[in-house]
């Protein structure tokens, strides 16, 4: 069973559906081809068996010759939650990680002009990496933290989290109008413009202010 880890204690909490939501910064969903959305943007699913722990290394599946990085702010749902109001969405975040939605681009935009689901470009083993997670108690997001992922030192996605369409709370609203949330449950909430492929020896860093760091190395 896979667990996440919250900063500064020893309790560790399994994880459940892992849920992500996609093209949530206009400018990502630009550079993908995409239309900004004017509603609530996609989402998709990642398994808890894709998760693995900061400096731990990402594997490159063999079939895939374009895989990108995404940073992402993670949730962590505490409760169980079904047709939220702002207030029940509000508290039912608990904590707070640096997430990275790696992605295998090729299977993408093959399943996409298909017309087939994305699943297989994202649920590989290793395809998500979480840092500690930061209790809601210990820190509250107010939107001007940096996002920043960097590939060799070099910075490929940087922002702040304000320039998400759709903030946390919007978030939980929109996707528990749609299936229940449980305690254990992860939203991925989107990643910024900038995401790039990475080989093989490539080493990532990245970091949300004040949330946490974040690192692999892709093997």
């Amino acid at each position: 069973m896979k667990t996440v880890k919250i900063k500064e204690t020893r309790e560790e909490i399994a994880i459940g559906k892992v849920i992500c939501v996609g093209r949530n910064y206009a400018e990502h969903a630009k550079e993908m081809g995409n239309e900004v959305p004017e509603e609530f943007p996609i989402i998709f699913l990642k398994t808890a068996t894709c998760m693995i722990n900061s400096g731990e290394n990402v594997v490159h599946p063999l079939y895939s010759q374009n895989l990108h990085h995404e940073i992402e702010l993670v949730l962590l749902i505490g409760k169980t939650v079904k047709n939220a109001d702002e207030a029940e969405a509000k508290e039912s975040i608990i904590a707070y990680a640096v997430g990275l939605d790696m992605t295998l681009r090729d299977l993408q935009f093959a399943s996409r002009e298909k017309g087939d689901p994305w699943t297989l470009a994202k649920v590989f083993d290793t395809s998500g990496v979480l840092s500690e997670f930061v209790l809601k108690e210990q820190y509250k997001i107010n939107g001007s933290e940096k996002i920043v992922l960097k590939v060799n030192n070099t910075v490929k996605q940087s922002t702040t989290l304000n320039t998400m369409l759709f903030n946390p709370v919007e978030i939980v609203k929109n996707i528990s109008a749609r299936m229940t949330l449980e305690k254990g449950d992860l939203i991925f909430t989107g990643t910024p413009a900038g995401v790039s492929k990475v080989v093989r020896g490539d080493k990532l860093s990245g970091y949300i202010e004040n949330i946490g760091n974040i690192e692999t190395t892709i093997i």
